[in-house]
């Protein structure tokens, strides 16, 4: 549970591209990997704007085999499975990923 916000769940998902060479650089993509980068931004948007996610980012490893990663703050398994599973990187073969039940335990107050 969150502190303040009681019945409410985080989970976390990581994202694993599944050729790492185009999660290193733009320069790897085509038409497609880019319309579904901007869906995932989207995405990521407007899971933000309704206060579901709390953040997300990648591993800045310059050979693409870092994870991303999303936590989000839900109100059950079933909306944070139905948010994951409509991904855009996974619906669109981007890459693959998990999902698993997640607590933020401390961070920086503007975070």
């Amino acid at each position: 549970m969150s502190d303040g916000m009681p019945n409410k769940f985080q989970y976390i998902y990581l994202i694993q591209a599944i050729d790492p060479s185009k999660a290193a650089s733009r320069d790897n993509w085509v038409p497609e990997d880019e319309e579904t980068f901007n869906l995932h931004w989207a995405n990521l948007e407007q899971l933000r704007d309704a206060g579901v996610l709390i953040l997300a980012g990648r591993a800045q490893d310059g050979d693409g085999t870092g994870p991303a990663i999303c936590i989000l703050e839900v109100d059950s398994e079933d909306e944070a499975q139905r948010i994951f599973e409509s991904e855009p990187f996974f619906t669109r073969g981007f890459a693959t990923g998990t999902l698993h039940p997640f607590r933020v335990a401390i961070s920086r107050k503007d975070v």
